[in-house]
């Protein structure tokens, strides 16, 4: 049986029916078509599938899309202004932190959350902040140096 339910993502209300056991990340990415969020162990691990839930990272694959619709959700699409890549998706680019591109999206939006309640992270506060964002192409160095250099140079 599915319900429908009204979600609120990246500024937007959308309607969708969903089943009561429907992961948010199923939601995202096959009813909304927001394919930034990636689907990678399906059980909370690798991060791939962070969105922001009222601010905070959560792991959609988790996350069940009914108990989300009094939430706000931020995907990766949702911070882009204007056509304009976010301050932390420049400094990714900038700083070759992105190599396959498959955690960029979970590591950005777990960044943006650090950086959002602590505008000037020490290098400790950003890997607890992507702890649990799993990248098997860059040693997180130079993504550690993006989020520090974002950080710096802007106004998020």
């Amino acid at each position: 049986m599915k319900h429908k339910i009204k979600l609120n993502v990246n500024g937007k209300i959308c309607e969708v029916s969903v089943k009561n056991n429907q992961l948010l990340v199923d939601v995202i990415r096959n009813e909304l078509g927001l394919t930034g969020t990636k689907i990678g162990c399906d059980e909370g691990e690798c991060g791939v599938c962070t969105v922001l839930l009222d601010g905070r990272p959560v792991r959609s694959c988790l996350q069940l899309a009914v108990d989300v619709k009094d939430k706000k959700i931020t995907t990766i699409e949702g911070i882009v202004k204007n056509g304009n890549l976010h301050p932390l998706q420049k400094a990714f680019i900038q700083h070759g932190a992105v190599q396959c591109g498959f955690c960029t999206p979970g590591m950005i939006l777990s960044a943006k959350a650090l950086l959002d309640n602590t505008p000037h992270p020490t290098v400790d506060e950003v890997r607890t902040a992507i702890d649990g964002n799993l990248c098997r192409c860059t040693g997180y160095a130079r993504i550690i140096k993006a989020v520090l250099a974002a950080a710096e140079g802007s106004d998020l």
